[in-house]
């Protein structure tokens, strides 16, 4: 397990499934702001690529974010679009509901920045997200990440068009805090 200063992040157990599928994907409001396309809903028990990894598939690799204290889990986050000849990946993560405004999400960002520059050689890390994603803003500014751009109207979000904003940071701008 990779550890923060509040959470770690292990591989995705079966367990976790139920309640992540419940918690974050039966949600069609935050599904749909999360996916980047229409929601739609997820047969329990299904290998939904969303839900139950696939060893294989090497360009994303997800994890299952839990609290350091008593293992309670609090989310997902995963690198994905991994690009191994330009050393570049993008981060995304999702906190159930309940978990958030607790600082889990910088907590994450600054992890998963961890194990793409330190474990995984990167030498760039994206993120995009909306442009009413606050708290997720906050968690990648909070980690150095710098705003390169703002993609106009480019994400249909429940009937709307909405901005995406672009950050990016790159391997030697990057201030670790050293999480194990």
């Amino acid at each position: 397990m990779l550890k923060g200063k509040k959470i770690g992040l292990r591989a995705r157990h079966e367990d976790d499934i139920p309640i992540l599928l419940t918690e974050l994907y039966d949600d069609p409001v935050n599904s749909s702001r999360a996916e980047g396309g229409p929601w739609r809903p997820i047969t329990p028990g299904t290998n939904d690529s969303r839900l139950v990894p696939d060893d294989k598939d090497q360009s994303k690799v997800p994890f299952s974010v839990v609290e350091l204290d008593g293992g309670t889990l609090v989310g997902s986050a995963n690198l994905w679009g991994i690009d191994t000849h330009n050393r570049s990946a993008h981060i995304g993560l999702g906190l159930l509901p309940s978990c958030r405004g607790k600082g889990y999400g910088s907590d994450v960002v600054a992890t998963l920045c961890h194990y793409g520059f330190v474990l995984r050689g990167l030498r760039r890390l994206q993120i995009e997200t909306l442009s009413d994603n606050y708290a997720m803003l906050r968690a990648a500014e909070r980690n150095g990440f710098v705003r390169e751009g703002v993609l106009r109207s480019s994400a249909w979000v429940l009937g709307r068009f909405m901005d995406e904003v672009l950050l990016g940071l790159l391997a030697e701008e990057w201030k670790p805090d050293t999480p194990s």
